[in-house]
Formats: C-alpha cells, structure tokens, sequence
C-alpha cells in the first residue's frame, strides 16, 4: 500500500474526497427510489411503460394512474370499473389492455380512453366468479388471458382466454389444470407458458392452439414467468421459490434464493441480468443468468407486487400506493 507524504497530504485529501463523491454519485444513481402515488388509496398491482416516460400504475379500486413524465407526476385516469385492476400490457404503442375483476378493458388511443371489450358473468360459469390476472399478446391478432374461477373464497377452476381478432372477441379454451393459472408469458408467436397454483406450468409450442403440462418439481404457487426466448426461463413463487429452465421448461432446476419472501414478478433485461421482487420489500438481482441471487436494498417493508423494465429503468409497485424506479 502507497501513502502520502506529507507535501502531497492535500492532494491526497482531495483526491479521497473526490472519489468519495463518485461512489456516493454511483450509489445514488444505481440504488431504488422509494415515492408513493397518495391518490392510489390501497395497493398497487401492477405497472407497466411503454417509454423511458410514458407508463402505468393498476391498483385496488379500479385505480389506473397515468405518468408522462417518467414517473415524477402520475395523473388518474378514470375506467369503468371500481375491482382491482391486475394488469396492464401494450401489444403496440396504441393498443393496450387491463385486466379488473371479471373484465378485459381495452384502448386504442395510447391509453387515453379505456372501455369495456369483455365481461365475464357469473351466469356463464354455474354462478361461479371469475377473476382475471394476466394478459399477453403473441401478435398483433392473438393473445391470451389467465385467471380464476372462484365459489366464495374457494377456487373451483381456472380460466383460459384468448383472441384472435386483436381483441374485439373473447372466447374461453379449456386449460390442462383446473388449479388457479396467475401469470402467461410469450417468447415467440408459438411457444408459450403459464404459471399458477401447486406448481403448474402450461406450455404451448404451437401458438395456444393446444397447451400441456410441464413438471415444475414443486408445489408452491408460481406468479410470474418470463422467457427471454424459447429456451431460456425463470419462474418464481412462494417462499422464495425461484426455478430456471435452458431447454424450454423440458426441465426445470430450483435456484436458491437468499430470501424467504414469496417472490410475485420477475424479469430479465438481458442473458445475464434479471431482477426478482416480492414480500416484504424482497428485491433480488442475478447477473450470471440466474444461477444465483442477491438481494438489494429497497427502502421498505411494503409488499412488492410488480416489476417493470424499459432498458435501463426499473419500476417496481406495491403496498400503499408505493413506487420504487431504478436507473441502471
């Protein structure tokens, strides 16, 4: 180790102090930053952009608030609905789609207007009630909803949606698993997975037009699933459950995970990089493809629900109206 002499005491000084400003620059430009969406009144489910500033937040009481500016200011937007809105996906930049409740809304303008496309009634399914958790779309014609079927607090089925005609019909498809499907990702236009309750994963290798059943080796509810194409992917779940997949789901391995938490959303930006959030303010980052994971400080305890990344920013939801964006 090299040490100042005393006629370059200054200079060394200054240069120490310099360099303690780089770190804290670093620190404070690549760290979460925790504000909340006060309007929100309840939790927020789900998050979604579409630019470095455009995007929005879903939440309970049919709370869909809308941000033009990167997230500094969020403006309510009114939909026909006051259920939990549960998520949020563009299939273009005009095109988009949430899920509240039993229904599908719809908006064709950059999401300056929504309104209802679809409705699921309780007279369709026996009674029973339907709830709706995730949409993706495969092309600009075809794309898919997962969800519920509920008698009271005790779930009878699954639900399985899908369009061909970019949204201006729904029909039901029978799905291999009555167990509650929660989240459906694409990695192409044919292949294909949903995750759910006690361990299930679908997959599809051919559009949708048929799905079968994966073995998962586990039992805990999955949430979130997300391929970055048809080989590579990640599912995690409860107690931080966290498994991984390099021959499109013909194998799945479970990945340690240096939390308990159960893990909700999950989503790589690159081959390598990916980020995890979950309860109690669990936020893990992986950068060798997910083969391990370390957890990062989030500034908070409030259940995360949702992640999103647009290149090099992050956004995650959660508890109260919370808000966490990153910058890479």
């Amino acid at each position: 180790m090299k040490y100042c002499s005393r006629s370059s005491l200054n200079r060394c000084g200054l240069i120490v102090l310099f360099l303690l400003f780089v770190l804290s620059s670093v620190l404070a430009q690549t760290g979460w930053v925790v504000t909340r969406i006060g309007s929100a009144q309840g939790d927020l489910n789900t998050v979604y952009f579409l630019d470095s500033k455009r995007g929005w937040v879903g939440g309970d009481n049919g709370f869909l608030g809308r941000t033009d500016d990167g997230g500094r200011t969020w403006v309510r937007q009114i939909v026909g609905t006051t259920e939990a809105i549960n998520d949020i996906y563009f299939r273009d930049k005009e095109n988009g789609f949430l899920l509240a409740g039993n229904a599908i809304f719809a908006t064709q303008d950059s999401g300056t207007r929504w309104s209802e496309s679809r409705r699921f009634l309780p007279n369709e399914f026996d009674g029973a009630s339907v709830e709706l958790y995730s949409v993706r779309f495969l092309n600009k014609k075809k794309g898919w909803v997962v969800g519920s079927v509920s008698r009271g607090d005790r779930i009878v089925d699954s639900i399985l949606v899908f369009t061909d005609d970019a949204g201006a019909s729904w029909q039901t498809r029978r799905a291999p698993s009555r167990l509650e499907l929660i989240h459906v990702d694409f990695a192409n236009e044919k292949h294909g997975w949903i995750v759910g309750a006690g361990g299930t994963i679908l997959t599809t290798q051919d559009g949708g037009d048929s799905w079968t059943t994966q073995t998962s080796g586990v039992t805990s509810t999955l949430f979130h699933i997300d391929f970055r194409d048809e080989k590579r992917g990640w599912a995690v779940g409860e107690r931080g459950s966290i498994l991984r997949t390099t021959d499109g789901g013909l194998t799945w391995t479970p990945v340690a995970a240096p939390v308990r938490s159960t893990l909700l959303s999950v989503q790589f930006v690159s081959d390598d990089d990916g980020w995890a959030v979950g309860r109690s303010g669990s936020i893990l980052r992986t950068e060798d493809s997910g083969r391990t994971w370390i957890q990062q400080d989030s500034q908070t305890k409030q259940n995360l629900y949702s992640l999103y990344f647009n290149k090099k920013i992050g956004w995650a939801v959660g508890g109260d109206g919370i808000v966490l964006s990153y910058e890479r």
